[in-house]
C-alpha cells in the first residue's frame, strides 16, 4: 500500500517532538483481516515513569476531494479505534491532518461534528516546517 504524500514530513515532525517511531507501519490484526496504521510511536513520560504509545494515521489531503479523502479517512478511524478497543485500549490513536486542510476545510461545521462524533484525536501537522502544530485530545 502506498504511503501518503506528507508521510515521511510526518514523522520527522513526530521525532523532533521527542517521539521513538517503533514501527513503520504497524499492522493491527483482528481475525482475518490485518490493517496497516502509518506510524506506532512511543514517548518516555518521566512524570508518570512510563511511556505513552501511540498510533498516527497520516492523511495529505491533497487529492482532488477533500470529501472523499475525509470519508476514507473516518473510515479508517472507526475501524482502528474498534480493534484497538479490543487489543491495546491504552494506546491512543491520532489522525494526523495537514495545517493547512485543518485551517481550512475542517473548520466546517459539519466536519467538526462529525470529529466529534467520532470522538477523533487530531495531530495537526505542518508539512512545510515539517512540525506539529497541535495535538488535540
Amino acid at each position: 500500500m502506498a504511503k501518503d504524500f506528507y508521510h515521511e514530513q510526518v514523522r520527522r515532525a513526530l521525532e523532533k517532538d521527542g517521539w521513538e517511531i517503533t514501527d513503520d507501519p504497524y499492522v493491527l490484526e483482528s481475525g482475518k483481516i490485518k490493517y496497516r496504521v502509518d506510524l506506532a510511536a512511543e514517548k518516555l513520560l518521566a512524570a508518570k515513569k512510563g511511556k505513552e504509545k501511540i498510533l498516527v494515521e497520516v492523511k495529505s489531503f491533497v487529492g482532488t476531494s477533500d470529501v472523499n479523502e475525509f470519508h476514507r479517512a473516518v473510515g479508517q478511524y472507526v475501524d482502528y479505534m474498534v480493534i484497538l478497543d479490543d487489543t491495546e485500549p491504552d494506546r491512543l490513536l491520532f489522525l494526523a491532518v495537514p495545517s493547512f486542510a485543518w485551517n481550512d476545510f475542517f473548520r466546517e461545521k459539519a466536519i467538526q461534528k462529525s470529529l466529534e462524533f467520532i470522538r477523533a484525536k487530531i495531530l495537526v501537522y505542518n508539512p512545510t516546517e515539517e512540525i506539529i502544530v497541535q495535538w488535540i485530545k
